[in-house]
């Protein structure tokens, strides 16, 4: 049995209905319920920043999680495969009209995503003060907290509304399948299974929209 750490809300919906596609039967968490049993699987209800620890610690074998947040915790698990879902970029937002300059000394910088603004920053030689929050990010540039922030943007609605810009691209982000590394071989032939049946899935779809 393979046990599969899935995030609350959409992806884990999106996951699921993978499943049912494959093997032609409902898969549902029951009111409340964080663990789905089924005869081949178990299903984990988790946080999504929480999928990867999961994975990473051999509490789930696979899981579901978007780029943006492998890259930012940088975990060491295996990224079996990019299912095309939850497309979104991570992007530097500024007031609106204000001009995108590096060069300009101290840069503050507000973001929840603090080690992927680090390294961008890091790899273009700019000295910044990275503020983290955990929330409600668009406010800081517009009282005064920072220069800039770095968050997910998906139509860039959230940002406009709150009088941002999209300045800069950091990275695209879409929902990956990973694999614990000890469960990659302990259960490979399961793992790569499940992993074949998922990608057909993913290749049918893409092959519809070509």
């Amino acid at each position: 049995m393979l046990t599969i750490a899935l995030p609350k809300g959409r992806i884990a919906k999106e996951t699921l209905e993978i499943f049912e596609t494959l093997f032609g039967e409902g898969f549902a968490f029951d009111d409340r319920k964080l663990i789905l049993d089924t005869p081949k699987f178990r299903f984990l209800l988790v946080r999504n920043q929480d999928v990867a620890t999961y994975v990473f610690h051999q509490a789930a074998d696979i899981g579901v999680v978007g780029l943006d947040t492998l890259e930012e915790q940088g975990l060491d698990v295996i990224r079996l495969l990019d299912l095309k879902r939850g497309i979104c970029k991570v992007a530097i937002g500024m007031k609106n009209g204000e001009k995108f300059d590096l060069n300009k000394p101290d840069l503050k910088v507000a973001s929840k995503m603090v080690n992927i603004t680090k390294r961008y920053f890091e790899e273009r030689a700019v000295s910044v003060d990275i503020i983290k929050l955990y929330g409600s990010i668009e406010l800081a540039p517009l009282i005064g907290l920072a220069d800039m922030i770095v968050d997910v943007v998906e139509t860039g609605t959230t940002m406009k509304q709150n009088g941002l810009e999209v300045v800069q691209d950091i990275m695209t982000s879409s929902t990956y399948l990973i694999a614990n590394k000890n469960s990659y071989i302990a259960k490979k032939d399961e793992v790569l299974d499940i992993y074949e049946k998922i990608k057909s899935v993913i290749d049918a779809e893409q092959n519809d929209k070509s």
